[in-house]
């Protein structure tokens, strides 16, 4: 009589990991995690901007899983991760995950003005139809773009990978207040807050018709002589990290520490952000950070890996088991 864990391995296969060309970092380390190669492919791009991809091997019935962020070049590695899917679903692959540490387009999630798109909505429909069975992302800008989606997901917290860095900083400072960046981060900034047992105080930020350059406005809450922890889920232009900043230090506090899980970093944000009186910027690898943007920070930046969560996470989902065991979920 088969085991389940026999009846496992005929019914998803073994672990397959394919990279595009977006994180090439990030899906080694995955790799090395795992103590599974990345599968070979090729990805050519012809004069006309087409993109054509090719497997080495085939994986008829194997748990394939896609890593690549959709940072940018937005839409070379959004079509990268699309056809690669479509690839190895006509592969006859047994299971396809797409493993998307940055979402694109997370911004575009409702109808907040007329005539425009919801194009969250349009990337998850994208992907389901490519072929993906699954998918795995980190901190979706907001939680009603899981339900754009309708095939199962696992929505991952880079808190989990900042918490342990935060706890072991925390008694270096001096009478801490954790801080967030606008009103809507405030639910996951409380949750900082009661890990590090500090007090919360919020940025109020109110966007004027420059929908690039919000305005933050003051705070709400005690900052003065306190060293504060300035946390948000991404840093895209820094517009609204530069105003917060500004306006934590207005208020008297003393040392800022800036920590955001994914590092968008586009157009002169580096280096915005670079010219703060912060002194340090924690992040993620979500999205890699190119070498000529991290030496404008110096030594002031810190860039965890999420490679270790997410490799456990692939590990457990080919194997059946839970994914929120891993946090006490």
């Amino acid at each position: 009589m088969a085991t389940p864990h026999m009846q496992h391995d005929l019914l998803y296969g073994n672990i397959k990991l394919f990279a595009g060309t977006a994180s090439p970092e990030l899906a080694n380390e995955i790799a090395n995690y795992l103590g599974q190669p990345l599968c070979g492919r090729d990805i050519v791009e012809f004069p006309n901007e087409n993109l054509f991809v090719r497997l080495h091997n085939s994986v008829r019935g194997q748990d394939c899983y896609v890593i690549q962020s959709t940072s940018a070049p937005v839409h070379r590695n959004l079509m990268e991760l699309l056809i690669m899917i479509q690839t190895l679903k006509l592969d006859s692959a047994g299971r396809i995950t797409a493993v998307v540490p940055y979402l694109c387009y997370g911004r575009s999630d409702k109808k907040d003005k007329p005539r425009v798109p919801i194009t969250a909505r349009l990337v998850a429909d994208m992907i389901q139809i490519a072929g993906a069975d699954r998918y795995m992302t980190y901190d979706l800008h907001a939680g009603q773009i899981q339900g754009f989606f309708s095939i199962p997901g696992d929505v991952l917290r880079g808190f989990h990978v900042l918490s342990e860095y935060l706890l072991d900083l925390a008694p270096c400072l001096q009478n801490p207040v954790v801080v967030t960046a606008d009103l809507g981060f405030a639910k996951k900034g409380r949750t900082y807050a009661e890990l590090l047992h500090t007090g919360l105080a919020f940025i109020e930020k109110k966007r004027t018709a420059d929908i690039t350059n919000p305005q933050s406005m003051t705070v709400i809450g005690d900052v003065q002589d306190r060293d504060v922890i300035l946390v948000d889920d991404e840093v895209n232009t820094g517009g609204s990290m530069v105003h917060a900043v500004e306006i934590l230090k207005d208020h008297g506090a003393r040392n800022i520490y800036m920590i955001f899980v994914h590092p968008v970093l586009s157009g002169n944000g580096a280096e915005r952000l670079a010219a703060l009186p912060v002194k340090r910027f924690v992040t993620t690898n979500t999205i890699p950070i190119p070498p000529e943007k991290k030496a404008l920070f110096g030594d002031r930046l810190v860039v965890l890996s999420i490679s270790a969560m997410l490799g456990e996470v692939i590990r457990r989902a080919n194997e059946g088991r839970s994914v929120g065991a891993m946090f006490n979920e």
